[in-house]
Order: structure tokens, then sequence, then C-alpha cells
């Protein structure tokens, strides 16, 4: 059976955006993968899947899942089939993405220093003390080149009509580019002839633009600088990114153990002697970062390092803090930081959000509950949230009772119907729903974004979570000319 059978079987979902397939045609940037895509027979795509898992295997690109206190490792689930975006499209994700980041750049440093955003009376005052990232330690810190969020991965969904949504930002310590760069290893493994014919745009220099920036920052003090990448350590879920991104940039992977601060510089232990630190491109969540000012009990800090970055003497990338902007509740308001700091419109949407604290948009929601994604401000990865459509009586009235309990810990979404994209699933292409997350690197020189980034897979079917820890696995993304 030739693939142009599998391709008149591929049913999309009703109501759904498909990326693939408008109607009962092929959309024009999918074409040329398409024509290409009939030629190859189900036996010779079904040893591509096969082989796609076990260079997966063999090459150790894995995740844990932390289930009831058990960290189980996981090959990552890769679907073999690309997500294919036009460059027109791309364009217009990079300029919106731009313009999100340089405003929210901008709010970081405001919320540390002038607070105008909250004299002017655009945010309360009330919602940034309460944030648990708010961290008052970076009051009047200054940070090279005013850079808060060198590294950022924003998550983008689409709607029936394919427009565009910021789902959520990422601007602490955002993971996945790892997975982005396999995947697209293991694309020309199984397609070494179609990305070039498709003229697919590279992925491979993001470790060599992030070096980059990280030089840049390590430079203000010595035309050498050292950078080191600190990891949590072999326990933590995206270890396998740390060391794959440590060995492309040749730069050293350290835990907190190998450095050590004397006179508020930072030093790395080495076989010669201590070697000075320049620049720290960390994994390492804020309040596990010194354990002289945040969690006494963290063994995965350096003790003296805030101090050390207070006093210049060491950049740490992304900025110690940042959480309080990619907060859930916070979120509601990029738009107005937009228009208030750059007095623009904004370019992407924002997902329709209910404050809890709203005593009106509150009531709302506990009304409509049966229709609203609920989700707590301050988690991620798809865990303390409630899909009001399949959720149980139970879940239900448990959520109602703790937002009426705590309304800031929580805000509420309508359920958007992300679009789907044919995944080759069982022998055959199959719609799944899917997010994309583009990494945005900022630096001296501006604001990076590689084009493409990590399209997510919801691969359990019917479901929108496209997170790993939920089941999730990931598609190569290319975008084309």
């Amino acid at each position: 059976m030739e693939n142009i059978e599998y391709f008149k079987q591929y049913q999309t979902i009703n109501g759904v955006f498909d990326e693939m397939k408008c109607n009962e045609d092929v959309r024009k940037h999918y074409d040329s993968f398409m024509s290409a895509f009939q030629n190859i027979n189900s036996s010779e795509m079904t040893l591509k899947d096969e082989l796609a898992k076990k260079l997966f295997l063999t090459q150790g690109i894995t995740f844990t899942v932390y289930s009831s206190g058990e960290g189980i490792e996981k090959i990552f689930p890769f679907d073999i089939y690309p997500r294919i975006i036009q460059a027109a499209e791309w364009d217009f994700i990079e300029r919106g993405i731009k313009q999100r980041l340089r405003a929210l750049n901008i709010f970081l440093k405001d919320v540390y220093h002038q607070q105008f955003i909250i004299k002017d009376g655009i945010i309360p005052a009330a919602l940034i003390y309460s944030s648990p990232n708010y961290l008052r330690e970076m009051m009047n810190v200054d940070v090279p080149f005013d850079i808060y969020t060198h590294i950022s991965g924003i998550d983008l969904i689409r709607d029936h009509d394919g427009s565009y949504y910021v789902l959520e930002d990422n601007l602490r310590t955002p993971s996945g580019v790892s997975y982005m760069l396999e995947n697209r290893n293991i694309s020309y493994r199984l397609f070494p002839n179609l990305i070039p014919e498709n003229k697919v745009r590279p992925v491979s220099d993001y470790p060599d633009l992030l070096m980059k920036n990280l030089l840049g920052l390590g430079n203000r003090h010595t035309s050498r600088p050292t950078v080191v990448l600190l990891t949590p350590g072999i326990y933590n879920s995206a270890y396998f990114e740390h060391t794959t991104l440590a060995r492309l940039m040749g730069i050293e992977l350290v835990e907190g153990r190998d450095l050590v601060v004397d006179n508020h510089k930072v030093y790395m232990r080495t076989t010669r002697g201590l070697k000075k630190v320049d620049v720290i491109y960390r994994r390492v969540d804020d309040e596990f970062l010194d354990p002289l000012i945040f969690r006494p009990d963290s063994m995965l800090g350096v003790p003296g390092i805030y101090h050390a970055y207070r006093k210049g003497n060491v950049a740490i990338v992304n900025a110690m803090g940042n959480g309080v902007a990619d907060d859930k509740a916070i979120y509601a308001y990029v738009p107005d930081m937009i228009k208030y700091y750059l007095n623009e419109e904004p370019i992407l949407k924002n997902v329709p959000t209910y404050r809890m604290e709203n005593v009106d948009e509150r009531e709302y929601t506990l009304k409509n509950l049966n229709n609203m994604v609920v989700k707590r401000t301050n988690e991620s990865g798809g865990y303390g949230m409630l899909i009001g459509n399949i959720a149980s009586d139970q879940e239900l009235k448990e959520f109602s009772e703790e937002i009426v309990k705590s309304p800031r810990q929580f805000i509420a979404q309508p359920i958007i119907s992300l679009s789907s994209a044919p995944c080759y699933i069982d022998g055959k292409l199959q719609p799944r729903r899917v997010d994309l997350r583009p990494f945005a690197l900022s630096g001296p020189d501006g604001i990076e974004i590689v084009p493409g980034g990590l399209t997510r897979v919801a691969l359990k079917e019917g479901s929108i979570v496209v997170n790993s820890s939920q089941g999730g696995g990931s598609k190569d993304t290319w975008v084309v000319d």
C-alpha cells in the first residue's frame, strides 16, 4: 500500500485547525514533503519509525517522569512526520515573540527598580508582591546589559481558525532545546535528501548563538571569559539536555560542589587548582541557588554566589527573579505591558484569561467550570491543571473550593481547540494536537530566534496535554521558504 492511500485515509478532527490539510486539500507548504512521502512504501516507513526509536535509545535521549516520588527515566517519544511552517508565518511569529520579550524584559527591570508600572496602576502591587517568584533580593540589582531574559521558550498554540496564541512565557530555565536539536539530527538520518530539497531553515547554530551571547556577557571584565553550565545533577529531569548543551558549546558541566566563592568571586575547582568563572548558565532554580540567601537546606547551589552576582563579579543566565514575569497571574497583563512600555499593539494574542482575584471573573468561572481550563499560577509541566469538559464532578467540586479559598493561586481560560498535525502512529497517519515552543536568545546584540523550535505532541488520542510528563512527545519543526 502506497502512502498516497495513507493520506486519503487521514481524517482531520472536526472543528480543529489541521496543520497539513484544509478541507480535502494539502496546504501548499506541505506539498513538496507529501510528494516525496508518497514515494516511500509502508514497510520502509515502518523501518524509519523503528530506526528513530533505536537512535533515541542508543543516544540516551531521555527525560524523567516523577511519579509517586520516583524518578522514572524514559526515552523521549518522537514522531517522524515533521510539522511544517511557511516562512511568512514564521516571520509573523518571530516579530510577535521579539515584541513580547522586549516588553517582558523591561517589565523585569522595572519591577526590580523604579516600579513605574505599579505606580501608574497598570498592574496591582498586591499581584506582584504575592508572587512566590518575586525576589525582593533582586531589588536594585543591576544586571549586565539590563538583560534578564537571556533564554526564553515561548509556548504557542493555534485555535480553530488558525490564529496563534501565546499560552505561556518560560523565562526561568526553559527546557527542550536539546530535543529540538536531536529531532533535526534524526530527521537528517531518516530523510537525508528532503531537508535540503524543501529548503528547511537550519537550527544547528543554536549552541553557537548561545555561546556567543554567554561570551558577550563575560567580555565586560576579560577578553577570555570562562563559561560553565551549572546543573542540579544526574537526577534532574533535563540532565540529558544539560550534558548535550555543555558538550556542544565546549564548556564545563558543573554541579554546585564544583564551585566555590572567595572574596565575592566565583571559582571552579580543577585538578590544577581554582579557576575564576565569569559566566554561569544555570539550570538550578532560584530557591536552590544560594543556601545562604534562599533555602538553607539546598545542596544544589553555591554558598555566596548571590553576593558575587550582586557585585557584578559573575554573570548568571537567566537572571534571578524572572519567575515573576512568567507567573500565570501576571501573564494576563502582558498585552498591557506591551502597550505601556512599547506603545504598540500586541502582535501575538494572549489566550483570554480570567483573573480569580477579580470577583466578577471568579464568579463567571465558577458558573462555567465545565468549559474552562483552570491552572495553578505557579505550576508547570501540565501539573495542577483542570480541564473542565473531561473532569469528574469530584474534581470540579475540589477545584471550586480551592479557587474560593485561594483565588490568587489560580487563573482560568476557555478551552482552546489546539491545532492538530499528522503523526505516524501504528502504521498510518493520525491527527494529534500540537503546540510550538520557539527558543529566543537575548544578548548584547539583540534578540535572535532559531527558526523552528520544539513542536510538542499530545500522543494520546483525544488529549490536549502535550507535556512529556503527561504522555506527550515531539516532532521536528521545519520552517520552509
